[in-house]
């Protein structure tokens, strides 16, 4: 867990310019942004923001990002004074999925690394899936890969008209495994087979429809939207809130962090990485043929 003296205040005018008028969250009061090299984070009074701050390549999910993701969420549900926590992305695109050089540096790993680093992105899921505050995320240009599984954890998505998503997994030789649990849980059996299967680009009104997403809005409302969520969170009883939370897990059927299906996902993406066609596919993507199965 993160020690607070891990962060420092400094001045973020331009990180603020949005919220100039939220004296009520308190947020010109106390910006302490972590110590990482791929996040930005702001504290208000109650709520927190969390930026994706690889915009030079479109905010793609890296080892170092996932890692930090992981714990900038643990320690913001380690905090009583923070009831919300807003996950957006700084630059033209939320997050475009997977980083390239890890992809490309996917393709000479071992079963067991490719396990590993499986389980580093199904935490980060699960992490936010269970995490006992209000998650909002809000994506615009792009949401592709992996990043839907972070949208799918969340509780609250907005997303801009012109947002396009994909689980292209499946065009690379590779299966949406650690993201399958939080899509399904989500969006349902319909949904995931049309969207997993095909692979297909979508629109965010699509999104909309697979009840990915809550609510598609111009980008000049996505800011009204967002506060409209925040008041709703803040009438709630913190305690109340946390537990309902639990409820709607319980009543579902997956309350439980320990799940095997959480390994058991690590596990078949890790196989499916070192098959022969996930090999084929990556090899492919990288030197911008089609793959053998396509003629």
């Amino acid at each position: 867990m993160l020690k607070d003296s891990r962060f420092l205040p400094i001045i973020a005018s331009e990180l603020l310019k949005p919220y100039s008028c939220w004296a009520w969250c308190g947020i010109a009061n106390d910006i302490t942004p972590m110590e990482f090299s791929t996040l930005q984070i702001q504290l208000g009074e109650s709520v927190a923001w969390i930026n994706l701050d690889r915009s030079e390549v479109r905010n793609a999910l890296n080892a170092r990002m996932i890692s930090e993701l992981t714990e900038a969420f643990e320690w913001l549900d380690s905090r009583d004074d923070v009831r919300v926590v807003v996950l957006r992305g700084n630059g033209p695109v939320f997050c475009a999925g997977a980083d390239l050089a890890d992809m490309k540096a996917m393709i000479a790993y071992s079963h067991d690394e490719n396990l590993a680093d499986a389980n580093r992105l199904s935490r980060l899921f699960q992490t936010i899936y269970f995490c006992n505050k209000a998650v909002i995320v809000k994506v615009h240009g792009a949401c592709m890969g992996g990043a839907n599984g972070i949208v799918a954890a969340a509780d609250i998505v907005l997303a801009t008209k012109e947002t396009k998503f994909a689980f292209s997994e499946v065009r690379l030789g590779l299966i949406p495994a650690t993201i399958a649990p939080f899509v399904w849980q989500r969006c349902g059996m319909k949904a995931a087979k049309e969207l997993m299967l095909t692979g297909r680009s979508f629109t965010a009104e699509e999104a909309l429809s697979f009840d990915l997403v809550n609510r598609v809005v111009d980008e000049s409302e996505l800011l009204d939207a967002e506060r409209h969520y925040i008041t709703c969170f803040m009438q709630a009883s913190p305690a109340a809130f946390a537990q309902c939370k639990r409820l709607l897990r319980t009543v579902s059927g997956r309350d439980n962090p320990y799940d095997p299906v959480f390994q058991t996902t690590s596990e078949w993406i890790a196989a499916q990485r070192v098959s022969q066609e996930g090999q084929e596919g990556l090899a492919a993507f990288f030197e911008k043929r089609k793959p053998e199965w396509i003629r």
